[in-house]
Protein backbone atom coordinates (compact mmCIF):
# COMPACT_ATOMS: atom_id res chain seq x y z
CA UNK A 1 0.00 0.00 0.00
CA UNK A 2 1.49 3.79 -1.32
CA UNK A 3 2.81 6.09 1.76
CA UNK A 4 0.74 8.39 2.76
CA UNK A 5 2.56 11.97 3.90
CA UNK A 6 1.89 12.14 7.36
CA UNK A 7 2.53 15.99 7.65
CA UNK A 8 4.29 18.43 5.31
CA UNK A 9 6.43 20.54 8.15
CA UNK A 10 8.09 19.36 11.17
CA UNK A 11 9.39 22.23 13.51
CA UNK A 12 10.88 21.80 16.50
CA UNK A 13 10.30 25.14 18.37
CA UNK A 14 13.12 26.11 20.98
CA UNK A 15 10.47 28.26 23.44
CA UNK A 16 6.43 28.13 23.63
CA UNK A 17 7.33 31.28 22.20
CA UNK A 18 8.19 30.53 19.40
CA UNK A 19 5.42 27.80 19.37
CA UNK A 20 2.84 30.40 19.83
CA UNK A 21 4.16 32.43 16.46
CA UNK A 22 3.97 29.52 14.41
CA UNK A 23 0.25 28.34 15.84
CA UNK A 24 -0.52 32.65 14.65
CA UNK A 25 1.08 31.93 10.86
CA UNK A 26 -0.44 28.48 10.52
CA UNK A 27 -3.73 27.96 12.62
CA UNK A 28 -6.22 25.05 11.73
CA UNK A 29 -3.53 23.32 9.63
CA UNK A 30 -0.85 22.94 12.60
CA UNK A 31 -1.15 20.57 15.70
CA UNK A 32 1.41 21.20 18.91
CA UNK A 33 2.77 18.62 19.73
CA UNK A 34 4.69 16.78 22.98
CA UNK A 35 3.83 13.36 23.10
CA UNK A 36 1.83 12.55 20.40
CA UNK A 37 0.11 9.31 21.32
CA UNK A 38 -3.22 10.38 20.65
CA UNK A 39 -2.30 12.58 17.67
CA UNK A 40 -0.30 10.27 15.45
CA UNK A 41 -2.94 7.56 15.93
CA UNK A 42 -5.86 10.23 14.60
CA UNK A 43 -3.49 11.70 11.55
CA UNK A 44 -2.83 7.54 10.36
CA UNK A 45 -6.64 7.01 10.33
CA UNK A 46 -8.06 10.14 8.47
CA UNK A 47 -9.11 12.10 11.48
CA UNK A 48 -7.39 14.94 10.57
CA UNK A 49 -6.89 15.46 6.67
CA UNK A 50 -6.23 19.14 7.15
CA UNK A 51 -3.10 18.83 9.32
CA UNK A 52 0.29 20.51 7.35
CA UNK A 53 2.15 21.53 10.13
CA UNK A 54 3.60 19.80 13.33
CA UNK A 55 5.40 21.86 16.26
CA UNK A 56 7.10 20.04 18.44
CA UNK A 57 7.92 21.16 22.09
CA UNK A 58 8.77 18.21 23.59
CA UNK A 59 12.68 19.47 23.92
CA UNK A 60 12.05 22.78 25.12
CA UNK A 61 13.68 22.65 28.26
CA UNK A 62 11.33 23.04 31.71
CA UNK A 63 8.24 22.35 30.70
CA UNK A 64 8.63 18.56 32.20
CA UNK A 65 8.11 19.79 35.99
CA UNK A 66 4.83 19.39 38.43
CA UNK A 67 5.55 22.54 40.92
CA UNK A 68 3.50 24.07 43.62
CA UNK A 69 3.52 27.57 44.08
CA UNK A 70 3.47 29.63 47.55
CA UNK A 71 -0.66 29.27 47.33
CA UNK A 72 -1.14 25.70 47.02
CA UNK A 73 -1.76 25.52 43.58
CA UNK A 74 0.11 22.81 42.10
CA UNK A 75 1.12 22.85 38.30
CA UNK A 76 1.66 20.94 35.75
CA UNK A 77 3.20 21.94 32.68
CA UNK A 78 2.54 20.99 28.84
CA UNK A 79 5.61 17.97 28.33
CA UNK A 80 4.36 16.36 31.63
CA UNK A 81 3.63 12.84 30.97
CA UNK A 82 1.80 10.24 32.99
CA UNK A 83 4.80 8.69 34.38
CA UNK A 84 6.19 11.98 35.62
CA UNK A 85 2.46 11.91 37.58
CA UNK A 86 2.87 8.74 38.73
CA UNK A 87 6.50 8.86 40.33
CA UNK A 88 5.56 12.22 42.14
CA UNK A 89 5.17 12.79 45.64
CA UNK A 90 3.62 15.95 45.62
CA UNK A 91 0.52 14.22 43.29
CA UNK A 92 0.65 11.12 46.18
CA UNK A 93 0.16 13.33 48.90
CA UNK A 94 -2.09 15.69 47.25
CA UNK A 95 -3.72 14.72 44.51
CA UNK A 96 -4.07 11.01 44.46
CA UNK A 97 -6.98 10.33 42.65
CA UNK A 98 -5.15 11.93 40.07
CA UNK A 99 -2.03 9.51 40.40
CA UNK A 100 -4.43 6.84 39.76
CA UNK A 101 -5.93 8.08 36.95
CA UNK A 102 -2.38 8.41 35.08
CA UNK A 103 -1.54 4.72 36.25
CA UNK A 104 -4.00 3.44 34.70
CA UNK A 105 -3.19 5.03 31.40
CA UNK A 106 -2.00 2.69 28.68
CA UNK A 107 1.02 1.11 29.33
CA UNK A 108 4.52 2.03 30.53
CA UNK A 109 5.61 2.76 27.32
CA UNK A 110 2.73 5.02 26.55
CA UNK A 111 2.62 6.45 30.07
CA UNK A 112 6.32 7.81 28.63
CA UNK A 113 5.33 9.58 25.75
CA UNK A 114 1.66 10.57 26.66
CA UNK A 115 1.08 13.99 28.40
CA UNK A 116 -1.37 15.05 30.59
CA UNK A 117 -2.12 18.42 28.82
CA UNK A 118 -2.47 16.10 25.73
CA UNK A 119 -5.18 14.10 27.68
CA UNK A 120 -7.24 16.78 28.13
CA UNK A 121 -6.80 18.54 24.95
CA UNK A 122 -7.61 15.34 22.94
CA UNK A 123 -10.75 15.94 24.68
CA UNK A 124 -12.25 12.27 24.52
CA UNK A 125 -14.82 11.65 27.68
CA UNK A 126 -13.59 8.74 27.97
CA UNK A 127 -9.99 9.86 28.62
CA UNK A 128 -8.78 9.27 32.66
CA UNK A 129 -7.34 12.32 33.39
CA UNK A 130 -10.09 14.67 32.65
CA UNK A 131 -12.58 13.57 35.01
CA UNK A 132 -9.99 13.63 38.33
CA UNK A 133 -8.56 17.12 37.14
CA UNK A 134 -12.77 18.08 37.11
CA UNK A 135 -13.02 16.42 40.32
CA UNK A 136 -9.92 18.65 41.71
CA UNK A 137 -12.14 22.14 40.43
CA UNK A 138 -8.84 22.38 37.59
CA UNK A 139 -8.29 25.48 35.87
CA UNK A 140 -6.20 25.52 32.55
CA UNK A 141 -4.28 28.48 30.78
CA UNK A 142 -4.67 28.97 27.16
CA UNK A 143 -1.82 31.22 25.29
CA UNK A 144 -1.10 32.85 22.23
CA UNK A 145 0.26 35.98 20.59
CA UNK A 146 -3.07 37.63 21.48
CA UNK A 147 -1.92 37.23 25.40
CA UNK A 148 -3.30 33.97 27.92
CA UNK A 149 -6.14 33.54 29.25
CA UNK A 150 -7.52 30.93 32.04
CA UNK A 151 -10.82 28.76 31.60
CA UNK A 152 -12.00 26.09 34.20
CA UNK A 153 -11.70 22.67 32.96
CA UNK A 154 -15.54 22.24 33.67
CA UNK A 155 -16.32 25.13 31.31
CA UNK A 156 -13.24 24.14 28.78
CA UNK A 157 -15.26 21.20 26.91
CA UNK A 158 -17.84 21.67 24.53
CA UNK A 159 -18.61 17.97 22.89
CA UNK A 160 -16.72 15.04 22.32
CA UNK A 161 -13.30 15.91 21.27
CA UNK A 162 -14.45 19.89 21.27
CA UNK A 163 -13.38 22.63 23.18
CA UNK A 164 -12.97 26.17 23.60
CA UNK A 165 -9.53 26.70 22.37
CA UNK A 166 -8.94 29.12 19.49
CA UNK A 167 -6.76 27.49 16.55
CA UNK A 168 -3.72 29.62 17.45
CA UNK A 169 -4.48 28.83 21.26
CA UNK A 170 -1.86 25.83 23.11
CA UNK A 171 -2.66 24.87 26.51
CA UNK A 172 0.48 25.79 28.47
CA UNK A 173 -0.82 24.99 32.19
CA UNK A 174 -3.50 23.01 34.31
CA UNK A 175 -3.05 23.81 38.39
CA UNK A 176 -5.67 23.42 40.83
CA UNK A 177 -5.24 23.42 44.42
CA UNK A 178 -3.89 20.52 46.45
CA UNK A 179 -5.61 18.82 48.70
CA UNK A 180 -5.15 19.03 52.47
CA UNK A 181 -5.14 15.60 54.97
CA UNK A 182 -9.00 16.01 55.36
CA UNK A 183 -9.72 15.58 52.01
CA UNK A 184 -9.97 12.17 50.31
CA UNK A 185 -9.65 11.60 46.97
CA UNK A 186 -10.16 8.47 44.56
CA UNK A 187 -10.36 7.06 40.99
CA UNK A 188 -11.75 4.16 39.62
CA UNK A 189 -12.67 2.73 36.41
CA UNK A 190 -13.88 -0.53 34.60
CA UNK A 191 -12.44 -1.23 31.48
CA UNK A 192 -12.21 -4.45 29.15
CA UNK A 193 -8.96 -5.42 30.55
CA UNK A 194 -6.63 -4.73 33.18
CA UNK A 195 -3.53 -2.85 31.44
CA UNK A 196 -3.61 -1.04 27.89
CA UNK A 197 -7.78 -0.47 27.95
CA UNK A 198 -10.09 2.87 27.06
CA UNK A 199 -12.48 3.23 29.93
CA UNK A 200 -15.76 1.92 29.81
CA UNK A 201 -16.49 4.36 32.69
CA UNK A 202 -14.75 6.02 35.11
CA UNK A 203 -15.37 7.91 38.19
CA UNK A 204 -13.45 10.36 40.29
CA UNK A 205 -14.10 11.40 43.60
CA UNK A 206 -13.05 14.36 45.98
CA UNK A 207 -14.42 14.82 49.82
CA UNK A 208 -14.01 17.28 52.02
CA UNK A 209 -14.09 15.48 55.40
CA UNK A 210 -15.14 16.82 58.65
CA UNK A 211 -15.75 15.18 62.33
CA UNK A 212 -16.34 12.17 60.36
CA UNK A 213 -18.99 14.16 58.17
CA UNK A 214 -19.32 14.75 54.27
CA UNK A 215 -18.37 18.22 54.24
CA UNK A 216 -18.50 18.70 50.63
CA UNK A 217 -18.63 16.59 47.98
CA UNK A 218 -17.04 16.41 43.98
CA UNK A 219 -18.11 13.68 41.87
CA UNK A 220 -16.92 13.36 38.47
CA UNK A 221 -18.04 10.77 35.89
CA UNK A 222 -16.46 9.48 32.61
CA UNK A 223 -17.60 7.69 28.98
CA UNK A 224 -20.95 8.15 30.44
CA UNK A 225 -21.60 11.58 28.44
CA UNK A 226 -20.54 13.21 25.83
CA UNK A 227 -18.68 15.32 28.20
CA UNK A 228 -16.88 14.36 31.82
CA UNK A 229 -20.40 15.29 33.88
CA UNK A 230 -20.99 15.98 37.70
CA UNK A 231 -22.99 13.54 39.57
CA UNK A 232 -24.35 16.53 41.41
CA UNK A 233 -27.85 15.20 43.01
CA UNK A 234 -25.57 13.08 44.88
CA UNK A 235 -22.66 15.51 45.45
CA UNK A 236 -25.95 17.50 47.82
CA UNK A 237 -27.20 14.35 49.47
CA UNK A 238 -23.78 13.49 50.85
CA UNK A 239 -23.40 17.00 52.57
CA UNK A 240 -23.20 16.72 56.19
CA UNK A 241 -23.59 13.07 56.04
CA UNK A 242 -21.59 10.47 57.86
CA UNK A 243 -20.45 7.64 54.87
CA UNK A 244 -22.11 4.68 56.48
CA UNK A 245 -23.86 1.65 54.87
CA UNK A 246 -27.09 3.58 54.24
CA UNK A 247 -25.61 6.64 52.91
CA UNK A 248 -23.18 4.51 50.58
CA UNK A 249 -26.27 3.11 49.00
CA UNK A 250 -27.99 5.90 48.27
CA UNK A 251 -25.24 8.32 46.87
CA UNK A 252 -24.16 5.13 44.45
CA UNK A 253 -28.19 5.30 43.07
CA UNK A 254 -27.45 8.67 42.57
CA UNK A 255 -25.03 8.97 41.13
CA UNK A 256 -25.80 5.70 38.41
CA UNK A 257 -28.87 8.33 38.07
CA UNK A 258 -26.67 10.96 36.57
CA UNK A 259 -25.37 8.78 33.93
CA UNK A 260 -26.67 8.88 30.27
CA UNK A 261 -24.09 6.46 28.47
CA UNK A 262 -24.21 5.36 24.91
CA UNK A 263 -24.02 1.80 23.75
CA UNK A 264 -20.56 1.28 21.44
CA UNK A 265 -17.44 -1.74 21.04
CA UNK A 266 -16.66 -1.31 24.28
CA UNK A 267 -19.68 -1.94 26.35
CA UNK A 268 -23.56 -1.75 25.92
CA UNK A 269 -25.63 1.84 27.36
CA UNK A 270 -27.08 -0.77 29.88
CA UNK A 271 -24.12 -2.37 31.14
CA UNK A 272 -22.77 0.93 31.57
CA UNK A 273 -25.37 2.06 33.58
CA UNK A 274 -25.55 -0.97 35.45
CA UNK A 275 -21.55 -0.34 36.32
CA UNK A 276 -21.69 3.16 37.26
CA UNK A 277 -23.38 1.59 40.43
CA UNK A 278 -21.06 -0.62 40.88
CA UNK A 279 -18.00 1.32 40.94
CA UNK A 280 -19.77 4.56 42.77
CA UNK A 281 -20.04 1.75 45.47
CA UNK A 282 -16.24 0.85 45.53
CA UNK A 283 -15.23 4.18 45.73
CA UNK A 284 -17.53 5.54 48.59
CA UNK A 285 -16.56 2.56 50.62
CA UNK A 286 -12.57 3.13 49.65
CA UNK A 287 -12.95 6.83 51.02
CA UNK A 288 -15.08 5.31 53.99
CA UNK A 289 -12.29 2.89 54.56
CA UNK A 290 -9.84 5.21 54.12
CA UNK A 291 -8.07 5.38 50.80
CA UNK A 292 -5.00 2.92 50.66
CA UNK A 293 -2.40 4.95 48.81
CA UNK A 294 -0.86 1.90 47.99
CA UNK A 295 -2.76 0.39 45.00
CA UNK A 296 -0.27 2.68 42.81
CA UNK A 297 3.16 1.36 44.48
CA UNK A 298 5.24 3.80 45.89
CA UNK A 299 8.10 2.92 43.62
CA UNK A 300 6.37 2.62 40.54
CA UNK A 301 7.64 0.58 37.11
CA UNK A 302 8.52 3.81 34.96
CA UNK A 303 10.50 1.90 32.52
CA UNK A 304 12.44 5.50 31.90
CA UNK A 305 15.97 4.76 33.33
CA UNK A 306 17.68 7.70 33.28
CA UNK A 307 15.13 9.85 31.24
CA UNK A 308 13.10 10.97 34.31
CA UNK A 309 13.73 14.84 32.04
CA UNK A 310 14.47 15.11 28.09
CA UNK A 311 17.69 16.07 27.27
CA UNK A 312 18.40 19.14 25.07
CA UNK A 313 18.81 18.20 21.45
CA UNK A 314 22.97 17.61 21.13
CA UNK A 315 22.53 19.55 17.74
CA UNK A 316 20.73 22.19 16.88
CA UNK A 317 17.09 21.53 14.29
CA UNK A 318 17.62 23.12 10.65
CA UNK A 319 14.96 20.89 9.46
CA UNK A 320 16.82 19.80 6.79
CA UNK A 321 18.04 16.26 8.00
CA UNK A 322 17.37 14.09 11.12
CA UNK A 323 20.61 14.13 13.10
CA UNK A 324 20.72 11.11 15.47
CA UNK A 325 22.40 8.69 17.37
CA UNK A 326 21.24 4.94 17.29
CA UNK A 327 22.97 2.18 19.11
CA UNK A 328 25.99 4.87 19.12
CA UNK A 329 26.10 4.70 15.59
CA UNK A 330 25.28 8.72 14.22
CA UNK A 331 23.33 8.84 11.21
CA UNK A 332 22.15 12.01 9.24
CA UNK A 333 18.94 11.01 7.54
CA UNK A 334 17.32 13.13 4.76
CA UNK A 335 14.39 11.44 4.27
CA UNK A 336 11.97 10.03 6.37
CA UNK A 337 11.05 13.17 7.86
CA UNK A 338 7.04 12.26 7.46
CA UNK A 339 7.00 8.74 8.95
CA UNK A 340 6.88 7.42 12.24
CA UNK A 341 10.26 6.52 14.38
CA UNK A 342 9.51 2.29 13.70
CA UNK A 343 9.20 3.08 10.41
CA UNK A 344 12.54 5.29 10.23
CA UNK A 345 14.79 2.74 12.10
CA UNK A 346 13.71 -0.27 10.12
CA UNK A 347 13.53 1.32 6.56
CA UNK A 348 15.94 4.43 6.53
CA UNK A 349 18.67 2.81 9.40
CA UNK A 350 17.92 -0.95 7.59
CA UNK A 351 17.61 -1.79 11.33
CA UNK A 352 14.76 -4.83 11.13
CA UNK A 353 14.97 -6.08 14.71
CA UNK A 354 12.33 -3.71 15.86
CA UNK A 355 8.73 -5.00 14.69
CA UNK A 356 5.88 -3.47 13.76
CA UNK A 357 2.59 -5.91 15.21
CA UNK A 358 -0.11 -3.19 15.28
CA UNK A 359 1.00 0.34 14.56
CA UNK A 360 -1.60 1.33 17.00
CA UNK A 361 0.63 1.44 20.38
CA UNK A 362 -0.76 -1.89 21.44
CA UNK A 363 1.31 -4.58 21.03
CA UNK A 364 5.00 -3.47 22.16
CA UNK A 365 6.62 -5.38 19.69
CA UNK A 366 8.43 -1.77 18.16
CA UNK A 367 9.53 -0.62 22.06
CA UNK A 368 12.65 1.17 21.53
CA UNK A 369 14.61 3.25 24.44
CA UNK A 370 14.47 7.38 23.17
CA UNK A 371 16.75 9.30 25.13
CA UNK A 372 16.91 6.30 27.98
CA UNK A 373 12.86 5.70 28.09
CA UNK A 374 11.31 2.77 26.69
CA UNK A 375 8.36 4.17 24.02
CA UNK A 376 6.14 2.73 21.38
CA UNK A 377 8.11 3.62 18.14
CA UNK A 378 5.25 3.38 15.95
CA UNK A 379 3.72 6.58 17.80
CA UNK A 380 6.74 8.65 17.53
CA UNK A 381 7.32 11.18 14.83
CA UNK A 382 10.78 10.30 13.22
CA UNK A 383 11.57 13.79 13.34
CA UNK A 384 11.63 13.50 17.10
CA UNK A 385 14.78 11.58 16.81
CA UNK A 386 16.97 14.62 15.76
CA UNK A 387 19.57 15.32 18.67
CA UNK A 388 18.34 12.33 20.57
CA UNK A 389 20.08 9.10 21.39
CA UNK A 390 18.18 5.55 20.67
CA UNK A 391 19.03 2.03 21.38
CA UNK A 392 17.45 -0.75 19.71
CA UNK A 393 17.06 -4.57 20.24
CA UNK A 394 20.77 -4.75 18.14
CA UNK A 395 22.25 -2.29 20.36
CA UNK A 396 21.09 -3.79 23.87
CA UNK A 397 24.15 -5.70 24.51
CA UNK A 398 27.50 -4.57 23.23
CA UNK A 399 30.56 -6.45 21.52
CA UNK A 400 28.29 -8.97 19.83
CA UNK A 401 27.05 -10.84 23.50
CA UNK A 402 24.02 -11.71 24.20
CA UNK A 403 22.05 -9.11 26.97
CA UNK A 404 21.40 -11.27 29.95
CA UNK A 405 17.15 -11.08 29.14
CA UNK A 406 18.38 -12.77 26.08
CA UNK A 407 19.90 -15.52 26.91
CA UNK A 408 17.22 -16.08 29.70
CA UNK A 409 14.87 -16.08 27.07
CA UNK A 410 16.51 -18.67 24.95
CA UNK A 411 17.60 -21.06 27.69
CA UNK A 412 13.94 -20.76 29.36
CA UNK A 413 12.14 -21.31 26.36
CA UNK A 414 10.10 -18.07 26.21
CA UNK A 415 10.55 -18.00 22.71
CA UNK A 416 8.08 -19.49 20.16
CA UNK A 417 6.75 -17.30 16.77
CA UNK A 418 9.61 -15.09 18.01
CA UNK A 419 7.96 -12.07 16.67
CA UNK A 420 7.28 -10.08 19.92
CA UNK A 421 10.55 -11.00 21.55
CA UNK A 422 12.14 -7.71 20.73
CA UNK A 423 9.99 -5.81 22.59
CA UNK A 424 9.83 -7.87 25.34
CA UNK A 425 13.37 -7.83 25.57
CA UNK A 426 14.02 -4.31 25.67
CA UNK A 427 10.97 -4.07 28.46
CA UNK A 428 12.75 -6.60 30.44
CA UNK A 429 16.42 -5.02 30.19
CA UNK A 430 14.77 -1.50 31.11
CA UNK A 431 13.02 -3.31 34.07
CA UNK A 432 16.46 -4.49 35.26
CA UNK A 433 17.82 -0.68 35.28
CA UNK A 434 14.91 -0.08 37.72
CA UNK A 435 15.28 -2.90 39.77
CA UNK A 436 17.91 -5.30 40.46
CA UNK A 437 15.54 -8.28 41.81
CA UNK A 438 11.96 -7.03 40.73
CA UNK A 439 8.81 -8.77 42.57
CA UNK A 440 6.33 -10.85 40.04
CA UNK A 441 4.13 -8.16 40.35
CA UNK A 442 6.63 -5.59 38.89
CA UNK A 443 7.87 -7.82 35.77
CA UNK A 444 4.16 -8.03 35.26
CA UNK A 445 3.52 -4.67 35.21
CA UNK A 446 6.74 -3.93 33.35
CA UNK A 447 5.61 -5.64 30.15
CA UNK A 448 2.05 -4.79 30.44
CA UNK A 449 2.90 -2.96 26.90
CA UNK A 450 3.71 -5.82 25.50
CA UNK A 451 1.55 -8.78 24.35
CA UNK A 452 2.04 -12.08 23.34
CA UNK A 453 0.13 -14.69 21.00
CA UNK A 454 1.95 -17.80 21.97
CA UNK A 455 3.68 -18.05 25.30
CA UNK A 456 1.10 -17.45 27.62
CA UNK A 457 3.49 -15.71 29.38
CA UNK A 458 4.37 -18.25 31.99
CA UNK A 459 7.95 -18.81 30.55
CA UNK A 460 8.88 -15.07 29.81
CA UNK A 461 8.51 -14.08 33.69
CA UNK A 462 10.32 -17.15 34.27
CA UNK A 463 12.88 -16.09 32.05
CA UNK A 464 13.01 -12.27 33.42
CA UNK A 465 13.16 -13.66 36.94
CA UNK A 466 16.43 -15.64 36.21
CA UNK A 467 18.13 -13.08 33.96
CA UNK A 468 17.46 -10.51 37.18
CA UNK A 469 19.58 -13.38 39.40
CA UNK A 470 22.10 -13.49 36.56
CA UNK A 471 22.85 -10.05 36.15
CA UNK A 472 22.90 -9.75 40.15
CA UNK A 473 25.41 -12.54 40.10
CA UNK A 474 27.51 -11.05 37.63
CA UNK A 475 27.51 -7.31 38.82
CA UNK A 476 28.74 -8.22 42.34
CA UNK A 477 31.69 -10.30 41.24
Amino acid sequence: MERVDMWQNYIMAESLEEAAKLMAEFKETARIIAGGTDLILEIERGVRPDLKTIIDISKIPGLDTISEDGDGYIHILPNVTHNHVVASSLIREKAFALLQACWEVGSPQIRNRGTVIGNLVTASPANDTISPLMALDAKVKLSSLNGTRVVPLSEFYTGVRKTVMAPDEIMTDVFFKGLDADQPSFFIKTALRKAQAISVINISMVFTMKDNLVESARITLGAVAPTIIHAETAETYLEGKSLDGPAVEEAARLVAEAAHPITDVRGSAEYRDYMVGVIARRALTAIKEGVDKDLVPAQPILLMGDGLHVPSPKVPWDGKEIHTWINGVEYHFTTGFDKTLLDLIREDAGLTGTKEGCAEGECGACTVYLDGRAVMSCLVPAPRAHGSEIVTIEGLSPDDKLHPVQEAFIDYGAVQCGYCTPGFVMSSAKLLEERETPTQAEIRQAITGNLCRCTGYYKIIEAIENASRTQSAVERE
